[in-house]
């Protein structure tokens, strides 16, 4: 798993996750549940995150190794972050260490 496809599956994590969040809200608002917002963006992040993860890492095939699993660990960690700060804040991070990594700042 190459960082493209890490970024892509952080995407379509982050995305998911305000959908499927509101319609677990709206399905706990009807079972008269007062739901903590933030607390289920969170929990629902991360289990996309997992979800999206072993999909990945099944269909392509993917031999478990030390850098799978730190790649599917920074996924439901950012997964999360993005759901409680926002995608652009988790992404301008990334593009940060990423430029201080090469060197350029």
């Amino acid at each position: 798993m190459g960082t493209d496809v890490f970024l892509l599956g952080l995407l379509i994590v982050s995305m998911l996750t305000g959908l499927v969040t509101e319609a677990v809200k709206k399905i706990l608002r009807e079972l008269g549940k007062d739901p903590l917002p933030n607390l289920l963006a969170g929990i629902v992040a991360m289990v996309l995150a997992v979800a999206v993860s072993a999909g990945y890492f099944v269909l392509t095939d993917m031999v478990f190794t030390a850098k799978v699993v730190v790649y599917g660990i920074a996924l439901v960690v950012l997964a999360w972050l993005a759901a409680m700060i926002g995608y652009d804040k988790v992404m301008q991070a990334i593009a940060q260490f990423m430029r201080y990594r090469k060197g350029d700042g």
